[in-house]
């Protein structure tokens, strides 16, 4: 397996209180990079809650794995923000972008996981569900990229979160599907507009991935999903974070504009 190095690069994922923008702050923040985990503060408190509880959670496990946790030391304990704001609201996303450069400068590494689903037949989505997907999932990505392009050091690295929902139809997900579609063209711009700054930009396009959105899917409807993917598995977020790590890598600095399906072969 390779182990990729980010030491002191400044990664913001949003979106990253649980699933796979969790997995992706995690697995940045285990290869020494510094990481900006982005939240929407909802009425709740739950994805704040859920933040604090990872961050908590990741200095644990970390300094656990250092050879010297025994005596105490603390001083390899990894750096990880809180950070929060909601990707539909410009103005915020704007704060958010002058916050972290007050704390830590600028960014080396963008990942725009932030998303929702509202799943309705034509018939039956509501004008809310509409705006609610298309404002999250599309807007929100276009305002961190707008507000971030200036903190982004050069030779920086964008990537977004799209589906392969925004490639293939998928029954109920007009909205969805519109969305991610439209995240898969507007990285492909960004690649033309960022290249002069050696800048990259790509969008991963993940299958069905084990992550608590399935929750509402029917047993029946994800066993129909499994007969369909050649490798008779559903992804786990580890498969995501593998992908965009690569992609955050030195190794990767002559691909952009590019889309990677996650999928299992689904499709293929």
């Amino acid at each position: 397996m390779i182990q990729y190095q980010f030491t002191n690069k400044r990664v913001l994922v949003t979106g990253a209180s649980r699933g796979i923008g969790a997995n992706i702050l995690q697995s940045f923040v285990r290869a020494g990079a510094i990481g900006l985990l982005h939240y929407w503060d909802d009425p709740k408190g739950e994805n704040r809650h859920d933040a604090q509880q990872l961050v908590e959670t990741l200095k644990i496990s970390y300094s656990a794995s250092l050879p010297n946790a025994q005596n105490g030391s603390t001083n390899s304990e990894p750096i990880c923000h809180l950070i929060s704001a909601d990707v539909r609201n410009a103005p915020e996303v704007e704060g958010m972008m002058k916050q972290i450069q007050s704390l830590v400068g600028g960014i080396d590494i963008l990942v725009n996981n932030a998303g929702i689903l509202r799943d309705r037949t034509l018939r039956k989505l509501s004008i809310e569900d509409w705006h609610d997907v298309m404002e999250t999932n599309l807007t929100g990505v276009f305002h961190c990229c707008k507000y971030a392009q200036d903190l982004l050091a050069e030779g920086g690295r964008i990537i977004n979160i799209a589906s392969i929902a925004g490639i293939t139809p998928f029954h109920g997900q007009s909205n969805y599907g519109a969305a991610k579609a439209g995240v898969i063209a507007f990285t492909k711009v960004l690649a033309k507009e960022l290249a002069r700054r050696k800048i990259t930009a790509n969008a991963i396009a993940p299958g069905v991935i084990q992550t608590t959105m399935l929750g509402e899917l029917k047993p029946e409807v994800m066993q129909d999903y499994i007969r369909q993917i050649p490798l008779a598995r559903l992804g786990k977020p580890e498969d995501v974070s593998n992908a965009v790590l690569f992609l955050a890598s030195e190794e990767s600095n002559y691909i952009t504009g590019q889309v990677l399906p996650i999928t299992g072969g689904w499709l293929a």
